[in-house]
């Protein structure tokens, strides 16, 4: 066998599952497509389950009896989010796609520089932009900056409102800013 056939572990991000509610299967399928190590909300294991999806670990804050063979439990009190983020982390992921409903940043601000995150939500892909970030879109693309920062400039964006814009043309968008970093939205 070449050395081309060989698959890593963690040479894929892996997919944290919070919450499927509206999310688009076919994204689903796109990111289930290069076989990644898959970590489920415990309140969306039978669904996903049910799907067909070979699950490897289960956030949870109790026993399962009925789970898919070699399924790893990820014990949590009160926070599935953190307490999967921070297995991630320790196991080393260099990076994650998390599916869910909503986002909220305070959830991830931890993680930035530990774990190269994207959130992945119904309407929205988002992530975290340090300043200069630079990158190629077709025109009239929108992007969401997700909190305020200070002096922002940007290049190849028109703004629509007090944090959306869109790219004016094809070809590279940047922003820049004074924090270390901020959360950006594209649309899907």
């Amino acid at each position: 066998m070449s050395s081309h056939h060989i698959v890593r572990d963690k040479q894929e991000p892996a997919l944290l599952i919070m919450n499927l509610i509206e999310f688009n299967f076919e994204h689903l399928g796109q990111l289930l497509e290069w076989s990644p190590t898959v970590v489920v909300n415990e309140a969306e294991y039978e669904h996903v389950d049910s799907l067909g999806i070979k699950v490897d670990a289960i956030v949870t804050s109790q026993a399962h009896p009925d789970l898919q063979e070699s399924t790893l439990l990820i014990p949590t009190e009160d926070n599935p989010l953190q307490d999967a983020l921070k297995y991630l982390v320790g196991e080393q992921y260099p990076s994650v796609n998390i599916v869910d409903s909503t986002f909220c940043e305070k959830d991830y601000i931890l993680y930035v520089g530990r774990i190269n995150l994207v959130v992945l939500t119904p309407a929205q892909r988002i992530f975290p932009v340090s300043s200069g970030f630079s990158k190629w879109k077709a025109a009239g693309e929108e992007i969401t900056i997700l909190h305020n920062v200070d002096n922002l400039q940007t290049s190849g964006l028109i703004k629509l409102s007090d944090r959306k814009y869109k790219t004016e043309k094809d070809g590279f968008y940047t922003l820049k800013f004074d924090q270390p970093f901020t959360f950006i939205g594209e649309a899907f």
